[in-house]
């Protein structure tokens, strides 16, 4: 798999790309390291550029200057985040499959979650500049139509179901998300800030 081609596909025609990824045998191992892992570097590093050397706006407003080590906190949570929520996810989406008549498979799953996530882990670039970092989560949203592209191909989900499936999938998948980013940023970051 070329990961620039991937990418480009994924993100470009992802109709298309979804009965290529359909007919790969690639294991959950060669997903995460020869992906999921390089691309979440993407906002990883993002964020340490963001929160280091740009600052970022306060809750309360005013602006804080940034420090390499609440930066690096930032990075961490964005590197961590992704792949544990692919991995909660897709096991998630794997155990509800037979409740809409669809075909369980781990390594498919995966490989919806992980492909989902291309746009907004590319567009993690723009946490560069805090400020920009609702362009990720837009690009989040464009993720969410890949995975509902995805789910018919990947989990031979018949017609009627894909919907249903799609959105009890995306409740779990934002609920895993937002509670394994909050449990990381308790543990980095804590009560205290220190810049």
């Amino acid at each position: 798999m070329n990961i620039k081609e991937r990418v480009t596909n994924i993100i470009v025609k992802p109709k298309e790309e979804w009965i290529s990824i359909e007919q790969e045998t690639t294991s959950t191992r060669e997903l995460l390291t020869g992906y999921l892992l390089i691309l979440a570097l993407i906002p990883a590093l993002g964020n340490l550029i963001g929160y280091w050397l740009v600052g970022y706006p306060q809750i309360y407003g005013g602006y804080a200057g940034g420090s390499f080590a609440f930066g690096l906190r930032q990075a961490i949570i964005a590197y961590v985040t992704p792949v544990i929520s692919a991995y909660v996810a897709a096991y998630i989406i794997n155990m509800l499959a037979s409740s809409f008549d669809s075909q369980q498979d781990f390594r498919r799953a995966m490989q919806l979650v992980v492909y989902s996530l291309t746009p907004s882990l590319v567009a993690g670039v723009f946490m560069i500049i805090p400020q920009l970092s609702i362009l990720a989560g837009l690009a989040g949203l464009y993720g969410l139509f890949i995975l509902y592209v995805g789910m018919k191909p990947m989990m031979k989900t018949p017609d009627g179901k894909v919907t249903g499936y799609f959105v009890v999938s995306l409740l779990v998948i934002i609920v895993a998300s937002i509670l394994i980013s909050f449990l990381l940023t308790s543990i980095l970051i804590g009560q205290r800030m220190v810049y």
